[in-house]
């Protein structure tokens, strides 16, 4: 075995490799920009060597560098991880020309099936079935909207070296296959230092699956059952899981057997992943193999028991699989979150910044129910505006689908993050989603069910009164602990408390009374309902864990003025627990408006201009593009919201931007 290697990668998935490595006894280095040297992953590695500034086209993206840090290092192998080198042919080539191992497939099979539009021809001359489209270059938006005619809209626009929905645009016209060809060769060239993009056939409706293969240096090849990945933001998938709920054993088989065959043609002996779209009636075409790890990997691991990165470790090392296709059983469900920091209530748009608070919920299995992380960040550490927004990936594990969403809710509810905003509020939404919890899904999901955009869920029914109740307790413990402090009350004061209480939910006033009593209260709502309430939080606690009526509870708490702000299921609410008496003089306290921003076009978040569409003086109507903001390797244009003429550009070409600066002002 290896006695040392390289991850030519940064945040989780090196995290991700370091650990499994540790567990071989593998030694492990790690490779750094200026921007991450104080990173996890370097902390975590056995050693670390600096490769160059913060952009990854001068630092992750460089050959050399990380040839020469083996060398300076002795690393016998690199993994590559995801995104970055991992599907360069020309990496694994330089580093077989100095004798360094590559932990992925050989070079012919990426050459094959990295590239998209290499990896369409070789699929249509093994006769696999595939989606309709223009296979080859595509060098100007005229010619692009020329092939969008001749296939039908809709269409998509791809990358042929992309990955992670990074240069891939949706087009239902020659005017947005202009605006799309633009973008996606642009996203191309910054992600991935190649802006080849080509065109295909849009299917309506359906459902991402895909298979994840594994093989050896030995001519074997095995799949390990199927992910689901329909649910997607901006082709960027959002929740994975496996198995797919919409397969069946022989649409399973199919579709293993067809990827086995596909990458036995290349030779393939390394992880793998061959991506199929699916229609509702089970119908699939092949769409791309992805020769490298999955980001979602993981719910694979769960369902099968393979460690996947070491079986690639092993494999780059000229061990035969130590599995049969007979040995693969799929055991159970798993669902994975991916945790990003971005701002869902306002367009899902990138948020940077230092990690204030950061408290997964805590790893391993209870009574058949796993809870993993995988993370590259720590509490204290910075968000960076240069690289992919993941903070975290959250994956729960149970017996059966249902289970697992519910472990998956229970988890979410228990992730503490605070000092940047983040997509866990969305996250638990999705998880309550009746649609969701059918298995009903396409990849259009988030686009139909969310239509103007995600908006936090309102208090209402159980959650409501689950969340009043914690209210309440949390109040309680609070006004116990008062009493108990010295000097607090003058002798012979009477200490009672007022039992009757309004709790007010934001708008929403719930009255209750609260029956204290040995570990918790009894909590009686207006129409006789009783919710019994144990918990030991104490004050300062971010997270309130307790059992109501029994069922274990999780539900966030941060002290605001006058009350708690409380997050649970998705609802993000100001609690405040008021006496019937302070109920009603808050109720005539006058609330104080927002100032006006209309008049200017702030950024939402920070960023690179790249470009502005406009000038002084120039009328815009709603909806005319005004300018794009490049931030963690996506660029996002921004619109008008209203007809205006613009008064003044604040900003240029080129400027960083903070959170809410001034790009332009409106008459």
């Amino acid at each position: 075995m290896f006695n040392k290697i390289l991850i030519a990668n940064r945040g989780e998935i090196a995290c991700r490799v370091i650990k499994t490595a540790r567990k071989m006894g593998v030694k492990t280095v790690a490779v750094y920009s200026e921007a991450d040297k104080d990173a996890l992953h370097v902390e975590m590695a056995d050693e670390a060597i600096a490769i160059g500034p913060p952009p990854a086209a001068q630092s992750y993206l460089l050959i050399d560098k990380i040839v020469a840090a083996c060398k300076e290092t002795g690393a016998e192998a690199v993994h590559p991880g995801y995104g970055f080198l991992s599907e360069r042919a020309a990496f694994a080539h330089a580093l077989a020309a100095e004798g360094i191992v590559f932990i992925g497939p050989n070079p012919r099979a990426i050459e094959a099936m990295g590239d998209k539009i290499e990896s369409k021809k070789f699929a249509n001359a093994a006769k696999v079935s595939t989606v309709p489209g223009h296979i080859g270059v595509i060098d100007s938006p005229e010619r692009a909207a020329e092939i969008a005619d001749e296939i039908g809209y809709p269409v998509m626009i791809k990358a042929s070296a992309g990955g992670g929905g990074k240069g891939m645009r949706i087009a239902h016209s020659r005017k947005e296959v202009a605006e799309g060809f633009a973008r996606a060769k642009s996203e191309a060239l910054s992600s991935f230092g190649d802006d080849r993009v080509f065109v295909e056939k849009f299917i309506v409706n359906p459902r991402h699956i895909e298979i994840q293969v594994l093989g050896d240096k030995h001519g074997h090849v095995v799949y390990l059952g199927e992910r689901e990945c329909s649910i997607q933001r901006r082709n960027q998938k959002v929740i994975e899981e496996a198995p797919s709920p919409l397969l069946d054993n022989e649409t399973r088989r199919k579709m293993g057997e067809q990827a086995v065959a596909l990458a036995k043609a290349v030779d393939y002996d390394s992880a793998g992943t061959v991506e199929f779209v699916a229609g509702q009636d089970r119908s699939f075409y092949f769409l791309e193999m992805n020769t490298r790890l999955q980001v979602e990997h993981p719910v694979t691991e769960l369902v099968t028991g393979v460690d996947l990165v070491e079986e690639m470790i092993r494999s780059a090392y000229g061990e035969p699989l130590r599995l049969t296709q007979a040995d693969v059983k799929l055991e159970g469900w798993a669902i994975e979150s991916r945790v990003y920091a971005e701002d869902p209530t306002r367009g899902f748009l990138p948020s940077t910044g230092r990690l204030v608070k950061y408290r997964p919920p805590a790893e391993g299995t209870v009574e058949g129910v796993t809870v993993r992380n995988d993370t590259g960040v720590y509490e204290g550490g910075e968000i960076s505006i240069h690289y992919d927004p993941m903070i975290a990936k959250l994956v729960t594990h149970a017996g059966d689908r249902l289970s697992a969403i519910e472990a998956q809710a229970n988890a979410l509810d228990a992730f503490v993050i605070d000092g940047i905003r983040h997509n866990i509020p969305f996250l638990s939404a999705l998880m309550q989603h009746e649609r969701w919890r059918a298995g009903r899904l396409s990849t259009g999901f988030i686009a139909e069910e969310f239509p103007d955009g995600f908006s936090p869920l309102v208090a209402a029914g159980e959650t409501q009164a689950v969340i009043a109740a914690v209210a309440v307790h949390v109040d309680h413990v609070h006004n116990v602990r008062k009493r108990e402090l010295s000097g607090q009350f003058r002798a012979g004061w009477n200490r009672s408390l007022d039992l009757k209480r309004a709790v007010l939910l934001g708008a929403t006033r719930v009255d209750v009374e609260v029956e204290p009593r040995e570990g918790g209260v009894d909590v009686v709502f207006a129409d006789g309902r009783r919710l019994r309430v144990d918990s030991p939080w104490t004050p300062g606690e971010p997270v309130w864990r307790g059992d109501i009526d029994e069922k274990s509870t999780a539900v966030q708490v941060r002290a605001i003025l006058n009350g708690f702000a409380l997050a649970h299921r998705g609802v993000a609410v100001a609690a405040r627990v008021y006496t019937h008496r302070e109920a009603a003089l808050a109720a005539l306290m006058i609330e104080r408006e927002g100032a006006d921003l209309s008049r200017a076009l702030h950024c939402p978040m920070p960023g690179l201009v790249k470009s502005i569409a406009v000038k002084e003086g120039q009328q815009v109507r709603a909806g005319d593009p005004l300018c794009v903001v490049e931030a963690m390797k996506m660029e996002n244009q921004l619109s008008a919201e209203r007809a205006a003429t613009v008064k003044k550009i604040v900003a240029k070409v080129g400027d960083s931007l903070a959170v809410d600066a001034v790009i332009m002002e409106f008459d």
